[in-house]
Parts: C-alpha cells; structure tokens; sequence
C-alpha cells in the first residue's frame, strides 16, 4: 500500500468531507470552506473524535485562531491555525474572534471579573495565551470582554523571550500529560513547541514533525560531547532539550512530569526501556 500523501494530523479532509482548498488533491464527498472562529476557554482539549472519552491530540489556548469545517453535536471539527492540527473541540470553548495584542508572558497568570485579586477569578490563563488589551488600570490590564489580568503578566505579541530553554526550565516539575501544553499537564513535544513560541520560533505539534523542520544536525556521538545549550535531542516519539552540555530537561511518561537529568541517564534508560537510541540531534 502506497503511503498517504498528506499527513492525516494536519490535513483536513475526511472520506465525507475536506477543506475547499484540498479539492482536487484529495477525495471527498463534499468540500466546504469552513469558517473562523476562536478559543475563549482557558484551553481547549482537540481530540481525535467528538468524544469526551477520545484520545487527547492537543490542546488550544485562549485566544488561538481555528477554522471550524464541520458540527458533530457538541463537538466542532477544527484546524488549528497555530500548527494545523486537526481534530475535534468542544463547542462550548468557541466564540468570536478578537483580534489579540498581547500574550500571556506567566507560566499560569488568573483572569479576574475586576480589579480586585480578593475576587474569585474567573478563568486561569496559559503561558502563550493571547488576549486582547483594550486599556491598561493601574496594575491590570482589561481585555475586550472585560477580564481583568495582572498587567506584568503579559507581553505585546511583537515581543519575545530571549532564551526558549529559560522558558522551558519554568515547566520543571509540571505533570506529565500526553497532548498537554500548559502548567497543568505537558508532554515532550508541547514542551519545546510552547517554549520556542515564546521566543517567537514556530514550531509543529508532534517530535517526529520537529526533527524533520527544526535546526540543522549535530552529530550523534556515544559520549553526547559537543552538544550546547538548546539542543533539541530526539528518539523515536520523543524530544528533549539541553540545558547546557550534560543535561537533558524532558516531560517524559517515566518520570510522569517535566525533570532535569543527565543525557547519558535518559540515554540509557531509554534504550534500556525499548525506546531505542537518540534518532537525532537538531541545533536552532
């Protein structure tokens, strides 16, 4: 059998139904042009059916851009305009779009109905979050549809971390959670894809998509010398980042959250584990 010739995870097109730009590139019953919409949630779990119970691919945040083709129920079938991943959000976590201005600069930093931090806030925003500023009040800043965020909190969408690795280093301990991307649970992927969009690098959703789009090689050597810090190092289904020469920070499903180990530890352990040895290693 012939491979795909389009990635199913950031393809939209189902044997029903595609994306009007897909048509005569792929087959569907009917083609549609979908419409924009956006995540007012907090976050918004895309999973791979309009199922509650379904596997979870991702997440997307406040804020992010969507393309909805398709109603199932509760559910909407999406493209995520971040990393064109496609799947399926709750419909209830959609609305308007907004135009946003500034992103969430914290690694979790609270919405409130006013400006009074002895209020119960009303939503708990992610770092990379995007939001919209109309005016500024004291120490808050108020979004367009009056929620009130501690203004040292955010950061204009024209400005960036000046080291991803520091904003990776901020997840240290988060739980581990596969499709995660926030400070209530992530996976090796989301870490280093939410990480570099803080430092304004876009990045895909999954390791296997980011070794083949990120940096340029490094050599793979027995004794992991000459590795930098922000050297991405990859296995089959796995990405870590170097802190400096030695060690490897990774959300990993042993540790069942984001450590800090010796590379040579997690080398071992991993092959020793059937994860198989390091498949590359990319420089940015």
């Amino acid at each position: 059998m012939s491979p795909p010739l389009f990635d199913p995870r950031v393809t939209p097109a189902r044997p029903d139904l595609a994306a009007e730009f897909l048509r005569g590139r792929v087959q569907a019953e009917r083609f549609v042009t979908g419409e924009a919409w956006q995540v007012v949630a907090a976050k918004a779990q895309l999973r791979r059916a309009p199922d509650a119970e379904a596997a979870l691919e991702t997440e997307a945040l406040r804020g992010e851009a969507i393309t909805v083709y398709d109603k199932a129920g509760d559910w909407r079938w999406v493209q995520l305009a971040r990393d064109g991943y496609v799947g399926y959000l709750p419909a209830d976590a959609l609305g308007s779009p907004r135009a946003p201005t500034h992103r969430i600069a914290a690694l979790r930093a609270h919405a409130y109905p006013d400006k009074n931090i002895k209020r119960p806030p009303r939503l708990a925003l992610s770092l990379g979050a995007l939001v919209d500023i109309l005016r500024f009040d004291g120490d808050f800043a108020v979004t367009g549809d009056n929620l009130w965020i501690y203004a040292r909190h955010i950061a204009p969408l024209d400005t960036y971390e000046p080291d991803f690795v520091a904003v990776a280093e901020r997840f240290l301990e988060v739980p581990y959670l596969w499709g995660g991307r926030t400070s209530e649970g992530i996976d090796c992927s989301g870490l280093v894809q939410t990480a570099l969009a803080a430092a304004g690098i876009a990045a895909p959703r999954d390791s296997d998509m980011m070794e083949a789009a990120l940096g340029a090689p490094v050599p793979i050597t027995a004794d992991g010398t000459g590795l930098k810090r922000g050297d991405l190092i990859f296995w089959k289904g796995h990405v870590g980042v170097m802190r400096d020469a030695n060690e490897l920070l990774h959300a990993n499903g042993w540790a069942m959250k984001a450590a800090s180990e010796p590379l040579a530890t997690a080398r071992s352990r991993i092959e020793e584990n059937n994860g198989g040895a390091v498949t590359a290693i990319r420089r940015l």
